[in-house]
């Protein structure tokens, strides 16, 4: 069962594309987006080394046309250099092991962080980025011909969609609601959140519900005990998972019973770090129980 969700006008159509490319790729960016005209921390993730290699031994990301680049984060024993814009280019980040004992390992994971300012237009920004390794190395340069979807590219560039004022730049994976009966006034809805540069969830509204809060499930001494909470802090880059038996969204005052492979719709209410409110409408599917969707099941 896919999690269905929508945004408000145009970043509705962006946040709904996905690609198989993009999955398979070595370097990502966080899921979410980030907001138009903002300050943003691009943290690179490097997934594994290229084929055939040990380690990854360096990582140059070209800067896209509209990014501003203000900083970079330095690793230990790693070279920072700093490329300045200039003619076509719009500048370049590169980090360089200095030894073979500082490279990155095939079997672990690492970021790579630089900063900048955003463009005030929303659109796609694409970030190209040259992977070398101890054998070989992976361009990470591919960019469709039209649209937004990777699927199909072999070695597709690093995607940013940068989303217009209102629209939460949040990923929301894996949401369900559980089945409820005639008769039953309250349900509760689950998922998992992650806000790229941070965000507190303030609540949530449906037609289907009178009233819609944040809640926690927590034990006091023997007894498992629930209440509302005003804000839910997503910490940056940091997957939070709403669940039974813990933090979720209770659904009270139900207009009717919500059957097992309904839909029903869900706008979560968000502020970022700087106070700024925002929204994400969502079309969340009806489950048994206490089902859950399979592993992976996600748009965003």
């Amino acid at each position: 069962m896919n999690t269905s969700i929508s945004l408000p006008r145009v970043a509705a159509s962006i946040l709904l594309l996905t690609g198989a490319g993009a999955a398979l790729a070595h370097v990502t960016l966080p899921p979410g987006g980030a907001t138009a005209g903002s300050d943003y921390e691009a943290a690179f993730r490097v997934g594994h080394a290229c084929k055939d290699a040990k380690s990854t031994t360096g990582i140059s990301v070209r800067l896209p046309k509209g990014f501003a680049f203000t900083d970079a984060q330095a690793r230990k024993a790693w070279k920072l250099e700093v490329q300045k814009p200039a003619g076509d280019n719009n500048g370049e980040v590169r980090w360089t092991a200095e030894t073979a004992q500082a490279a990155l390992p095939a079997s672990e994971r690492a970021q790579f962080v630089l900063r900048g300012k955003l463009p005030a237009t929303p659109g796609t920004l694409w970030f190209k980025v040259l992977q070398t390794c101890d054998n070989g190395s992976a361009d990470w340069a591919q960019v469709p011909a039209s649209g937004t979807s990777t699927e199909g590219l072999a070695s597709p560039a690093v995607r940013l969609e940068v989303l217009p004022s209102g629209a939460a730049a949040v990923d929301v994976r894996d949401a369900w609601i559980r089945a409820s009966v005639p008769g039953q006034s309250g349900t509760g809805a689950f998922m998992k959140l992650n806000a790229p540069a941070g965000a507190r969830l303030v609540g949530a509204t449906t037609p289907a519900a009178g009233v819609a809060e944040v809640h926690e499930m927590k034990m006091e001494g023997d007894t498992m005990r629930m209440r509302g909470v005003a804000a839910l802090d997503l910490p940056a880059r940091q997957t939070i998972e709403l669940k039974p038996g813990g933090y979720h969204l209770m659904l009270m005052d139900l207009r009717q019973p919500l059957a097992k492979g309904s839909t029903v719709p869900l706008t979560l209410h968000f502020e970022d770090t700087k106070g700024q409110k925002s929204a994400l409408e969502l079309k969340v599917p009806v489950l048994a129980g206490a089902a859950a969707p399979a592993a992976g099941a996600h748009k965003h």
